[in-house]
């Protein structure tokens, strides 16, 4: 049975979920999107995926298709009809059909659709064996040009970022601020361990303000370890004593090294192993149920 998906209203087979070319999240990008997760037909965090992106929604001035609550339910029900234990939830917000100009005004209401169907971000080896990653040559934008809270459909600078990684040879890129700090890498929040306490930039700098950021966040200050937002460099990185990426998608994965340096000698460290396993654990028991 193939996928079905929703679409502005509708239940639509995959082959039949067709947006309009002048649909402004096409044509420029303009909308917002959110990934979400389900473990054991359990919705992982979804109330802060919806706060998350209605936040958005207000930023960009763009009314909400619908009543958060509402949303929750077809996103439930998307899940049911596509009969998922787990999945991966893709929920889009377009500013909706407009003419080939910019002006928003001109756009009657916002697309929205739900997909939801499986992903594997990275081979699940560098789960076990943990990640090379380099520092893209691409800056990650200025967040007084695109605010790091929009999750935005214009994801070109992450693929930029992405390409960086690819033409090095590795999966992944660290991104730094126009200034040379440490932002976030393309998809993914990033922390490291030094001496016992983590640290992860502070997301006014131009990083996302990650769901799963903020429950590692969580599950260190209930094992007693101390982190902090912290303005880090690449010279951070090569010192550090641990380093992992943190996403919805990727959820924890370690990294080994950055640029060819290895970090923790080139094997996970035990914070990072104890921070998979207590997140891990974590989506195994909470969620909403579908």
């Amino acid at each position: 049975m193939g996928l079905t998906i929703f679409l502005d209203g509708e239940f639509v087979d995959k082959e039949h979920a067709k947006v309009s070319v002048f649909d402004h999240g096409l044509l420029y990008g303009d909308g917002i999107f959110e990934g979400i997760r389900a473990y054991g037909r359990k919705v992982f965090r979804l109330d802060a995926h919806l706060d998350r992106l209605y936040a958005g929604l207000k930023k960009i001035r763009l009314s909400p298709p619908m009543a958060k609550e509402d949303l929750k339910k077809k996103i439930l029900e998307t899940l049911k009809r596509n009969d998922l234990d787990d999945a991966y939830i893709r929920v889009v917000v377009t500013r909706g059909v407009g003419d080939l100009g910019l002006d928003p005004r001109k756009c009657g209401k916002p697309t929205v659709f739900i997909i939801a169907d499986k992903i594997a971000l990275y081979p699940r080896e560098f789960y076990t064996k943990g990640l090379p990653i380099v520092i893209a040559k691409t800056r990650r934008n200025h967040p007084s040009s695109m605010p790091p809270e929009v999750k935005s459909l214009n994801y070109l600078n992450s693929i930029f970022g992405k390409m960086d990684a690819i033409d090095a040879g590795t999966d992944e890129a660290i991104m730094l601020t126009t200034d040379g700090y440490v932002a976030e890498c393309t998809g993914d929040n990033i922390f490291i361990a030094r001496n016992g306490k983590l640290s992860t930039p502070p997301y006014e700098i131009g990083s996302l303000d990650g769901i799963t950021q903020n429950v590692v966040i969580q599950l260190a200050g209930e094992a007693g370890i101390k982190i902090k937002r912290d303005m880090l460099t690449p010279d951070d990185l090569y010192a550090a004593d641990e380093c992992f990426l943190t996403g919805t998608a990727a959820e924890v994965i370690p990294v080994i090294s950055v640029n060819g340096t290895l970090i923790a000698g080139g094997i996970p460290g035990k914070i990072t192993i104890a921070m998979m396993n207590a997140f891990s654990e974590l989506t195994g028991i909470e969620g909403v149920k579908y």
